[in-house]
Formats: structure tokens, C-alpha cells, sequence
């Protein structure tokens, strides 16, 4: 239990050194500070090229971008420029690096810490020790800690928690409907607004790692089945070179009549103009992957392929979700508000392992095993709502 700390900042700094869908859940904290202290300042130190997510936060007055692999000169710069600055530093990542930020930044800290990528439940005694004593600096400099439950506890209620020392009663933190803030909407570009019919689907095919990846033909099937039934397909995806080629790999699939109702947005949206786009859907698809997050905060019916990641700890808040777990860690279908999460067959779904090989381009069976026919038949449901 947190002991109770009458703090009141009046600087705040959030610390995400991670990538931007890491960056978009920690935007239910930034809004429940700013309910407990209505007049403090807040910045927010992240990677450059990954704060897009924050674009238009009414909350954040300052966002302090760092490479994510400075060298000498851009530490000691960085350093200087936060160097005791605020009140309260809030390390919303467990890695070594987001720490000593929080240390060099300010007066006090809260942060996560970190375990065994596997959860407390596959922790032999000797890797629970070692966890421990790489966390015991970090404990000592922190006036409040939140240990990571990959399987248990969702990551929106992970930062949450970070708060608790704040409260008089913790339970608070859950007890209102709890949203995440989508970036402010930027204009589309003149193409990709020209070429827009309505209704429209938005889908996101890439994920960053290829074992969160759903087979080809199976995007072909879904996709043929969206036009037949008169959508217009928006194929999103990054600039990432992988993710131009599965999108360029998809439509080489489909039928001339097809294609011709499919327009492959890959690397022509920022993230401000993917939220504009996904605002007017009449329903996003995707993977486990940060757009998918944006498209649940965006309030539209939002369906999510999931493998070996537990739903439990990343699945898509549904915005105005009273409590601190949405999900169950294993069904193959669940729908809680406007999103619905898919999983494939399997005991060891989900195994938070980085597929079936444990490796970056594994596949995973479950994911394989996932039909176009539960897809469309949660389509049909979510249209029908």
C-alpha cells in the first residue's frame, strides 16, 4: 500500500522513452494529474520522432524531445536543460536510462519497474533476485513505485498507479470513466481527401514486429468482403520500409476490381492526419500495434488481432471504461465499449513471447489460425450495433 503524500508540484515532468504507443497511453495519467493538481506546469520528455501522439494535449505545456541513442554532447545538453527543473519527475518506463532522467530532472520520483519479460507466474528464484537488485536503485530514489504485471495488470492502470501515493483512497484513480486523449486532428492531404468516399474502413496491416503479423491472404479475403459489401478501403500504414512493402504486398493481391476501391494511404499520413482519418470510419481493423490504440481513443468501433500479446496488459482502452481491467487474457472474442479484440486458438495464447520461434520475424500459429471468418463475423456484429 502507498503512503500517503500531501505534494503539491507545481512542475511536472512525464518521462516515456519508448515508442508512440507507449507514449499514448500514458495520456490517462497526464489527465488525472491535472485533475489532482489543476495549476501545475507539465513537460513531457520523450524520443524525438515518437511525441506525435501528444500533438494539441491541452495538458502538456512542454514536450522535450532526445534522441534514442544520445551520445556525450546530448546527454550533458539534455542534463542541463531539465537539471532539477521540477518537482516531480513521473518515469513511466522501466528502462535504466528513463530513471536516471527522473534523478538528474527533479526533487522527487515515482516510477514502474520492471521484471522477467515473461511475468511473476515464469520467474525462477535466481532471475526474481536479480530482478530485485537491479530494481533496489530505483525503489530508493522513488518516493512510489508500480511493479509491470504483463499478464494481469492493464498498462493504462500500470501508469495510473503511479498516482496512488497521491490519493487519501487509491480506489479513486478508477472510479470515473477513464479515456485516452487522441492527438489533435490535422487536415488530410489534397489526394488523400479527393480520393475519400464514404462509408469508408480503415485497416492497419503492420505491426513493428513480424510476429504480430496476420497472413496476406487473409487480408485479401477481408478486404474483397469490405468492397462487396460497398466500403471503400483505406489500407494505413507508417513510412517504415517494411510497412510500404505488406501494404504494396497486400494490394498485388487483389483483383483489378479491387483494388480500384482500396487506396493505400502507406507513409502519406502523420499520426495527427491518421487520427483525422480514422475519426470519420465507419470501423478501423488492425493489429497489435499503436494505431490501433488511436483508433479505440478516436471512439469508432475498433477490432484488434491479437497473438502473443496478453489484452490484459496492452489491449486498446475503451474510452470511458469505469475500473482497472477490461479484459479477460483469453477469449477468442471479447467486446468491452466500441473496442473488440480477436485471439486465435491455443493453451498458450496469449504467451508474451515474441511469437512461436521467440524472435523478431517469428509467425505465430495463433495468429495463422485466426480466419478472415471470425473477422467479418465481428464486423458484422460491430456494424450492427
Amino acid at each position: 500500500m502507498a503512503t500517503y503524500s500531501k505534494l503539491i508540484p507545481k512542475k511536472v515532468l512525464f518521462i516515456a522513452t519508448r515508442q508512440i504507443g507507449d507514449v499514448l497511453v500514458t495520456t490517462p495519467l497526464i489527465s488525472k494529474a491535472r485533475e489532482l493538481w489543476p495549476e501545475a506546469e507539465f513537460h513531457f520528455l520523450g524520443y524525438r520522432g515518437k511525441l506525435e501522439m501528444l500533438h494539441g494535449n491541452p495538458d502538456i505545456a512542454e514536450v522535450i524531445e532526445t534522441s534514442d541513442r544520445p551520445g556525450f554532447g546530448e546527454y550533458l545538453s539534455l542534463f542541463n536543460r531539465i537539471f532539477q527543473r521540477y518537482d516531480l519527475a513521473v518515469v513511466t518506463q522501466p528502462s535504466d536510462r528513463a530513471y536516471l532522467y527522473g534523478l538528474v530532472a527533479a526533487f522527487r520520483r515515482v516510477g514502474v519497474l520492471g521484471g522477467h519479460p515473461q511475468g511473476k507466474d515464469f520467474v525462477v528464484e535466481h532471475k526474481r533476485s536479480k530482478s530485485e537488485k537491479k530494481n533496489a536503485w530505483k525503489k530508493f530514489i522513488c518516493i512510489h513505485t508500480v511493479n509491470v504485471d504483463y499478464f494481469n495488470q492493464h498498462v493504462i492502470s500500470e501508469k495510473l498507479r503511479l498516482l496512488e501515493t497521491f490519493f487519501k483512497n487509491p480506489a479513486d484513480l478508477f472510479s470515473k470513466p477513464i479515456s485516452v486523449t487522441p492527438p489533435a486532428g490535422e487536415p488530410l492531404t489534397p489526394i488523400i481527401a479527393g480520393e475519400l468516399k464514404q462509408p469508408y474502413v480503415v485497416i492497419h496491416p503492420g505491426p513493428l514486429t513480424a510476429y504480430k503479423r496476420w497472413p496476406l491472404a487473409y487480408w485479401q479475403e477481408l478486404i474483397t468482403y469490405l468492397t462487396k459489401q460497398d466500403f471503400q478501403v483505406v489500407l494505413s500504414a507508417s513510412p517504415a520500409k517494411q510497412d510500404v512493402q505488406l501494404n504494396h504486398d497486400i494490394m498485388s493481391l487483389l483483383a483489378e476490381e479491387i483494388k480500384s476501391k482500396v487506396i493505400n494511404a502507406a507513409g502519406k499520413l502523420s499520426i495527427p492526419q491518421a487520427g483525422t482519418l480514422i475519426r470519420s470510419a465507419a470501423l478501423y481493423i488492425g493489429v497489435d500495434t499503436s494505431i490501433t490504440h488511436l483508433a479505440a481513443a478516436c471512439n469508432i468501433p475498433t477490432i484488434t488481432l491479437f497473438g502473443a500479446t496478453p489484452p490484459t496488459n496492452f489491449g486498446p482502452w475503451p474510452n470511458g471504461y469505469i475500473g482497472e481491467q477490461p479484459y479477460q487474457l483469453r477469449a477468442r472474442t471479447q467486446t468491452v465499449g466500441n473496442v473488440t479484440i480477436l485471439q486465435g486458438p491455443g493453451e498458450c495464447v496469449p504467451c508474451r513471447k515474441a511469437g512461436c520461434l521467440d524472435k523478431a520475424n517469428s509467425y505465430s500459429e495463433c495468429l495463422d489460425l485466426l480466419e478472415p471468418k471470425q473477422v467479418i463475423e465481428a464486423i458484422q456484429k460491430a456494424l450492427a450495433n
